[in-house]
């Protein structure tokens, strides 16, 4: 089955229709559907065409393929772009993941190749735009009691393309967090549903004692924690109230990926705006702002508000990242995301 040759089987037509039911889900834009349901009648396809059945040409409708089906990053990138020059093995694999945390697939490797499975049937397209249209968000404080588990769960997510000890990193990753809470809350917050009040989004900015600030001049992998297997924090906080302290470290900033879009992002970074001026009230001479992108459809954002890359990873593709506190305080948001597509 030639990946690129998905039209011919399943014309253009029949692929709107399904993927105008599934853009009224939470988090699926019309290219992230237009990729699914191409993905989805390939594996089918393919599939059909490895047991010896007999494909009629062109297909009515879609049905579920038995099971996972082997698909590699290059044949995905072909159903995917096609003779598009936009589209690369890697970007077709970050889309394969967006896809994974949607739910519409599961991803599986076998010991050889990459396998896939479509897992969800279209939602009732009524019913699933309603919710997404009435649907708000806020930012909040974090609360260490309610808030700890369901961020763990979709940090993990983020983190486990990384890691592959995925049972315990939730676990590890609560411990973590509850215990930032207790020494200083004012810089952890969480992007809220209106309707249920679950938290989405989450970041921490975390003010660095001035005898640990020489890590942000050596390996970046050195000063992975909530990533990270081992329990030994590589930092420590600045007291309050403490001269000394310049640096912040942006120790996490991510939103859940179904509701990762351009007005959340934007609402979100504005709050990191606001709370770094709370911050700057408890440690008065902050100038500095470091990070580490941990998943790579992260990099850009980051490089689009500014950060510069400072130290690089020899071995990982880490850097430390680096902006002035003062840039970002007076950054017009919207207008540096304005050319980023999130989807």
């Amino acid at each position: 089955m030639n990946p690129q040759s998905i039209h011919q089987w399943f014309s253009v037509e029949q692929q709107r229709k399904y993927v105008a039911q599934l853009q009224g889900r939470v988090g699926i834009t019309r290219r992230r559907a237009e990729y699914f349901v191409k993905l989805w009648a390939y594996l089918l396809l393919k599939q059909r065409q490895e047991l010896g059945q007999h494909l009629k040409q062109p297909l009515r409708e879609l049905e579920l393929p038995s099971g996972f089906v082997p698909c590699t990053h290059r044949e995905a990138q072909e159903v995917f772009y096609g003779d598009d020059d936009r589209g690369s093995d890697r970007s077709a694999g970050m889309m394969i993941d967006k896809l994974v945390a949607l739910g519409l697939i599961e991803k599986d490797f076998d010991g050889n190749s990459t396998c896939i499975r479509i897992r969800s049937l279209l939602p009732n397209p009524q019913d699933s735009s309603k919710a997404k249209a009435t649907i708000k968000f806020f930012p909040d404080y974090f609360n260490p009691r309610t808030d700890a588990i369901p961020v763990a769960s979709f940090l993990a997510r983020n983190y486990n393309w990384m890691n592959k000890k995925a049972t315990a990193l939730p676990h590890r990753i609560v411990r973590i967090l509850r215990g930032w809470a207790e020494q200083y809350p004012t810089g952890m917050r969480v992007l809220r549903r209106s309707d249920t009040q679950d938290a989405v989004g989450f970041y921490i900015l975390y003010p660095v004692a001035r005898e640990f600030e020489a890590n942000f001049f050596l390996s970046p992998r050195n000063s992975l924690h909530l990533s990270a297997t081992w329990d030994d924090d590589p930092f420590q906080i600045a007291l309050r109230g403490d001269r000394n302290c310049t640096s912040i470290f942006v120790r996490s900033w991510q939103i859940d990926l179904p509701y990762k879009q351009s007005i959340n992002v934007c609402e979100f970074l504005k709050d990191v705006q606001k709370t770094l001026v709370n911050i700057q009230a408890d440690f008065p001479n902050l100038c500095d702002i470091y990070t580490l992108v941990i998943h790579p459809t992260d990099e850009q954002l980051v490089s689009a508000l500014g950060f510069q890359k400072t130290n690089q990873d020899p071995q990982l593709s880490l850097n430390w990242m680096y902006l002035p506190l003062d840039k970002y305080l007076s950054l017009d948001i919207e207008q540096a995301v304005s050319g980023l597509q999130f989807d």
